[in-house]
């Protein structure tokens, strides 16, 4: 196990090893940022709002500064840091179950019931994720569970399809075969020995599906659609700092580069993990 792990790993590129290294900070940062200030990211003060970071001459007590209504930037950020941490991760692992699962019920069974979930699949891609949250919002009120969910459902069709598309080609393999002629049911088919091989597939669309997430609920927040007072998240703080960026730019910055470099690492660690788990790439390597 330790070779194996050596193996993957060992040839890490710098890049790769940054970008790893900045997700593992922002995490902790999420998690246990609220060390570094002594202000809670509710706590406002009209007297000392829009107050510069320390690095512009601010004052010690509000190291990033202040917004508009006096609250301590820092203490907003590490909030913002782990609501948008929490929607990322339980939103893209919602789609990723959804998607594998139907996936994988639409090859075992085949026929109308595969008819029906590609359809399905065809609908949601052709659905703008904006008009569908515009919709669902004005139906029913905006709360955290509701947007938490309305971004889970949002990219399982990818996940169908490549589950779909995996599974298909996997139960063509002798072991299938050899297994289904032993007389083993579908569901321990597709469970026991077909499931395994296609995790690859949905591991790495996972990579790439948890930086579109972050963008994705940073776009709604931004346009007001997504995480709503007293909550607040890294989108909604640029929202709140966009008609200021010129008198106090750092209150959309900041948020905006933390997006931008968690977006970029992840991103570039789904690449590196994408070419190590392929093995059309690593033939190609080799």
């Amino acid at each position: 196990m330790t070779g194996r792990i050596s193996g993957i790993f060992g040839d890490m590129p710098w890049a790769v090893r940054i970008a790893l290294f900045y997700v593992l900070m922002f995490v902790l940062f999420a998690l246990f940022g609220d060390v570094l200030t002594e202000h809670t990211f509710r706590e406002a003060s009209l007297l000392k709002r829009l107050k510069p970071p320390l690095f512009l001459g601010g004052e010690d007590s509000f190291l990033l500064g202040t917004d508009e209504k006096g609250r301590d930037l820092l203490a907003r950020l590490v909030v913002g840091s782990r609501i948008t941490l929490i929607i990322a991760i339980v939103g893209t692992f919602i789609g990723a179950i959804v998607g594998s699962l139907l996936g994988l019920l639409a090859a075992a069974r085949r026929g109308a019931t595969e008819t029906v979930i590609m359809a399905a699949v065809d609908v949601q891609a052709s659905l703008p994720i904006i008009i569908v949250a515009l919709f669902v919002l004005a139906v029913f009120d905006n709360s955290f569970t509701l947007f938490l969910l309305l971004i889970g459902l949002t990219g399982w069709e990818v996940y169908a399809r490549l589950t779909r598309g995996a599974a298909l080609s996997a139960q063509e393999h002798g072991y299938a075969i050899a297994i289904r002629a032993l007389g083993a049911s579908s569901t321990r088919i597709y469970l026991r020995h077909i499931l395994p091989n296609v995790l690859n597939v949905v591991l790495v669309q996972l990579t790439i599906n948890l930086p579109l997430t972050v963008l994705l609920e940073t776009a709604l927040s931004f346009l007001g659609l997504g995480v709503q007072p007293p909550l607040t998240s890294l989108g909604q703080i640029m929202s709140e700092g966009r008609d200021r960026l010129l008198t106090a730019w750092w209150l959309t910055m900041m948020p905006g580069t933390i997006i931008f470099f968690l977006a970029l690492s992840i991103s570039l660690a789904g690449d590196w993990l994408r070419d190590r788990l392929d093995p059309t790439l690593r033939r190609i390597r080799a």
